[in-house]
């Protein structure tokens, strides 16, 4: 397949992916429809590969777009009731670090892929940082958004089955909104600065986490407002979905249909280990049974927020802080826990 008609094959492809996993409703809509669009190109042979400029761009997007979702509001839900988020954020994710060293040490995956595809939340963030340190990204990438569609299904289901959550959705997006000249110009600064300090000081990951680090300063530190458009933010999940699919072969996706069945086990175990803390919380706390399962919904953040806004029992500000706490923790200890969990693998 010459690269020309890969690239208009890759386009096409995407966008018709795209639009179907929109219609569906589903998660991540835009990076997974391009990652499976890669998977498919790369399979049937196209040679072809995202620039290392382009991804790098595309990650310090990512990196800017997680600085500028992260609020200072959820500190005075935490402090109210500190000890249930510690206790049940710590509990998740020593369950799923045990399942990701299960899959290493039974060698479902190859080295250290189990690891890093079991963090419960930030799967963008995990996919790109599980390179940095070795891991086979097209693996962790299989885990996280399977992981990511299966949770967020599993949300919807349960409060559709819980009470009526009509039709609420969230408003259409704006692709092309007005440019703030301060806005954009700071995200761009934030992704240039973010990426030298991160070479600089030799951060796993630097186009990524330095931008984040730098990023997540200026907007809470400083209370400084990121801008990045709808159109940026979807061109850049789409460049890394394109890296990580492109680089699938025949030989990466057997790999992944063999390990399917005890991929979908372990997601499922971990779903039901969350819907058990959100029983003890329900039972023991006195906190409403759904706003709880939400609350301790492992990962689908996007998705659990809207499900929270369209059901009147819910405490969302419980919800949000329990998710935003979770993702914060995965992405700040995450490495360490997997490097740490790997060492285990290997002892």
């Amino acid at each position: 397949m010459r690269a020309l008609a890969a690239w208009g094959v890759l386009i096409v492809l995407s966008a018709m992916l795209f639009g179907l996993l929109e219609w569906a409703d589903l998660p991540a809509a835009m990076l997974i429809g391009t990652m499976v669009a890669g998977i498919v190109v790369g399979v049937r042979g196209g040679k072809i590969s995202v620039s290392p400029l382009a991804f790098g761009a595309a990650q310090s997007m990512v990196g800017c777009l997680i600085a500028a979702s992260l609020t200072p509001a959820i500190l005075p839900v935490f402090m109210a009731e500190w000890h249930l988020f510690v206790l049940s954020i710590l509990a998740t994710v020593a369950a799923s670090s045990a399942l990701g060293w299960m899959i290493s040490r039974w060698k479902v995956l190859p080295g250290t892929v189990g690891v890093w595809g079991s963090a419960p939340g930030a799967a963008t963030a995990m996919v790109l940082m599980a390179g940095a340190f070795g891991a086979d990204q097209r693996l962790v990438a299989f885990m996280q958004y399977l992981r990511v569609i299966m949770v967020s299904v599993g949300a919807a289901l349960v409060a559709r089955l819980w009470v009526d959550t009509g039709d609420v959705a969230l408003p259409d997006p704006v692709w092309f909104p007005p440019l703030d000249p301060h806005g954009f110009g700071l995200t761009l600064g934030v992704a240039v600065a973010g990426t030298v300090i991160g070479w600089i000081v030799r951060l796993p990951s630097p186009h990524f986490l330095g931008p984040l680090v730098l990023g997540s300063i200026a907007h809470l530190a400083f209370g400084l407002e990121l801008q990045i458009p709808h159109w940026l933010m979807m061109l850049s999940f789409a460049v890394v979905g394109w890296a990580i699919g492109l680089q699938f072969r025949s030989e990466t996706l057997r790999h992944a249909a063999r390990a399917l069945p005890q991929v979908v086990l372990s997601i499922l175990a971990l779903m039901v280990f969350c819907g058990a803390i959100a029983f003890v919380l329900a039972h023991e706390m006195g906190i409403d049974p759904l706003t709880a399962y939400l609350a301790t919904s492992p990962g689908g953040m996007d998705t659990v927020a809207i499900i929270a806004a369209a059901t009147h029992s819910v405490d969302v500000s419980f919800v949000m802080t329990m998710q935003a706490l979770r993702f914060v923790f995965v992405l700040v200890m995450g490495p360490s826990i997997a490097r740490a969990v790997a060492r285990l693998v290997k002892t």
